[in-house]
């Protein structure tokens, strides 16, 4: 298996860098996973800002030189690993900058005139790690589980990507947030993955 792990986070001091690493270390540790690339969004100096004019076109963006490695990367990878904050509710406009871009039509799914569309990406799987300085109750009763919703309905299962697993923490700020056991879980679970 091969996995691309992805940070939207512009802080190496961070728990979302910490819970990166976690990614990296089970993933080199685990025998089902041979091979591991890793995009930091922020150190890339990835541009999250769409710009449409009469020379850039939404519908050619699937061709775009600039984008072409990022999109050979999603092609490599079995698994998808995205590590982030929960921001407003949602993830960072850089994260979502780069899903604007690199998730396009003719690459990630192709439209035929029916209800949805065909799904680009069939076979891969995704893992969203990411994190909150509120409860984890918090999007699920006071967002209408908003942020899942988004990611699973409208992203991974708009492309085809059906199988979605996540880490979603609450509390990360209070000294009670349990960051090395929710650490160790995910280590854990990046050592272990079969599929």
């Amino acid at each position: 298996m091969k996995v691309l792990a992805v940070l939207a986070h512009p802080n190496h001091k961070s728990l979302s860098y910490a819970f990166f690493q976690q990614v990296i270390q089970g993933s080199q540790e685990n025998a089902h996973i041979t091979e591991i690339q890793v995009l930091d969004l922020y150190e890339e100096g990835f541009d999250p800002v769409l710009v449409f004019n009469e020379e850039k076109r939404r519908r050619d963006m699937h061709l775009d030189p600039k984008l072409a490695l990022y999109r050979e990367q999603i092609l490599w990878a079995d698994k998808l690993v995205f590590v982030y904050p929960i921001w407003w509710g949602r993830p960072p406009a850089m994260l979502l900058g780069y899903i604007d871009q690199l998730f396009a039509s003719n690459f990630a799914y192709r439209d035929h005139g029916g209800l949805l569309p065909e799904g680009l990406l069939k076979g891969k799987s995704a893992v969203c790690i990411s994190s909150m300085k509120g409860p984890a109750f918090y999007p699920l009763y006071w967002l209408a589980n908003a942020h899942k919703m988004l990611m699973r309905k409208a992203l991974f299962r708009y492309v085809g990507i059906k199988q979605v697993k996540f880490f979603e923490f609450g509390n990360m700020e209070s000294k009670q947030g349990k960051q090395k056991e929710k650490l160790e879980r995910v280590y854990r679970y990046f050592k272990a993955v079969a599929h």
